[in-house]
């Protein structure tokens, strides 16, 4: 078959700021690995421009995009704009992923799934080093936004103990009362001494370029030798929060990984092709 011949998708993602994402070069190998043809753009839209937002969907709507990814801080500000959640997105309460469907805007989630791909990855079936990581053991989830929410239903489904710290904890509260047993505490980075989790999961922005010397957690905390750390801030490649919990001897690592996972999964939904996750890895070394 020609490749002419083959359909055009338009693709793109709203969020804001969006200049440190690679999901333009993710989505590009992805389109080029399957030998199709396309484009993938960012579309740069302030939290408070609900007009803007409602514009952009009606171009989905009308078949000149194909398909739209979301991120901070527009994952939970779509859905009163889309006419269907998928029965993950309405679990979760945050939607990643848009496409048509007999003419209507379902709102889906691939976050959770990508997430918990790349997690058990980076546990090697159980196992970082020496250190057995143990489904069950205690996670603590910082921050309370769309991100979190995928993060908390993943890690309930997969056996965790959940709690979650947001420094509004009223936000945390929130979260955890649609999550049953999960409890919130609040991230004070003066005070804040998290009770030894086995996996400790960063969902918030903090840390991500161009503010590359923040951390979430407080400078000097010391974390139990058997602490994980999974930071989904993956620009820069080595986070703050990254760098000082290796520089403690600890196994951590960036959100990278869940980056390609649920980007191939949405990439999937929209065009029916499921691209190399290898490929997909290696655009974004370039």
């Amino acid at each position: 078959m020609q490749l002419s011949n083959l359909p055009t998708f338009q693709l793109g993602l709203i969020g804001y700021p969006l200049g440190h994402s690679l999901s333009p070069k993710v989505h590009t190998a992805a389109l080029k690995a399957c030998g199709l043809e396309g484009s993938y753009s960012l579309f740069p839209i302030p939290p408070e421009d609900t007009q803007s937002l409602k514009d952009l969907l009606a171009r989905v709507r009308v078949g000149e995009l194909h398909g739209l990814n979301v991120t901070i801080p527009h994952k939970q500000n779509v859905i009163p704009l889309l006419d269907e959640l998928t029965p993950t997105a309405k679990a979760i309460g945050a939607v990643n992923t848009i496409y048509l469907r007999e003419n209507k805007l379902i709102g889906d989630n691939t976050d959770a799934a990508g997430f918990l791909a790349d997690l058990k990855k980076f546990m090697g079936d159980g196992r970082l080093g020496n250190r057995e990581l143990e489904i069950g053991k205690p996670a603590l989830v910082l921050g309370a936004g769309g991100s979190a929410r995928a993060v908390v239903y993943a890690l309930l489904n997969d056996g965790w103990q959940v709690s979650i710290a947001a420094r509004r904890v009223e936000q945390a509260q929130e979260l955890a009362r649609q999550f049953e047993s999960t409890k919130a505490i609040e991230l004070n980075l003066s005070t804040f001494k998290p009770s030894n989790p086995q996996l400790i999961i960063n969902t918030t922005p903090i840390g991500m370029t161009p503010n590359v010397d923040q951390s979430p957690l407080p400078e000097n905390i010391t974390l139990s030798k058997d602490t994980v750390i999974y930071d989904l801030v993956y620009n820069p490649r080595e986070t703050k929060l990254v760098k000082d919990a290796r520089a403690q001897g600890l196994s951590a690592t960036t959100g990278l990984g869940m980056l390609i996972e649920q980007a191939a999964l949405a990439f999937e939904l929209w065009t029916g092709h499921t691209p190399s996750r290898d490929i997909l890895r290696t655009a974004t070394d370039n």
